[in-house]
């Protein structure tokens, strides 16, 4: 179980964590078109999240602002604007309405279920194939979190039936990715992610004593 004294600060808390998650996942895409598509349901997820945003004639700029700001600028993906790290990093949210709408289920949270809800309004294809085979893959992640000692794919195939209303089916043949191979790459990602935290502090803490 993870508690959030223990996580690294959201860059920006309007988005809840769950979005951060996503675009964790989204790094570890091989393919850059696969990348692509997974930055365009993240966006669509934080337009659902901050529906004030399209009230602006920017607001597209803005997400993808956003987006590269939670990734640390480290998402490489087809950006159709110029990235202002300067700008993005002064940026100051407004508070969000949340919905009082219950959770189905919480180890999943609410970002993951308006990311399945957008899919699967996406007309039937090859991409919403994809997006629907790469949430089932981000499900099992937030699963393991969640319950590392027992994972059923059916139970988590089942669920992701119930949360689109029956929409989004697993295509015949599809296989999750291996829990043991899972767990390990996430802890190699978290050892990298608190071995590049050290050298930042350990950089900023050197760049201090200079100006000293």
């Amino acid at each position: 179980m993870e508690y959030n004294t223990q996580r690294p600060p959201l860059k920006i808390a309007d988005y809840g964590r769950n979005v951060v998650k996503m675009i964790d996942y989204a790094k570890q895409l091989d393919t850059k078109e696969e990348r692509n598509r997974m930055a365009n349901v993240i966006l669509e997820v934080m337009a659902h999240l901050n529906p004030k945003v399209k009230e602006r004639t920017d607001y597209k700029h803005i997400l993808w602002d956003h987006l590269m700001m939670m990734a640390d600028y480290d998402l490489d993906v087809d950006c159709p604007y110029p990235i202002s790290r300067e700008e993005t990093e002064n940026f100051h949210p407004h508070p969000i309405g949340y919905s009082d709408k219950k959770i189905r289920y919480p180890h999943y949270g609410r970002a993951l279920e308006d990311m399945v809800k957008a899919v699967a309004e996406m007309p039937e294809g090859e991409e919403r194939t994809l997006l629907t085979t790469q949430i089932a893959h981000t499900m099992k992640r937030q699963y393991l979190q969640w319950n590392r000692d027992t994972v059923d794919d059916q139970l988590i195939a089942e669920q992701l039936l119930e949360l689109s209303g029956g929409r989004l089916r697993l295509p015949e043949g599809f296989r999750f990715h291996n829990s043991g191979e899972l767990l390990e790459a996430m802890a190699a990602a978290q050892a990298k992610k608190e071995s590049n935290d050290s050298k930042k502090k350990k950089k900023k803490k050197k760049k201090k004593q200079q100006l000293i």
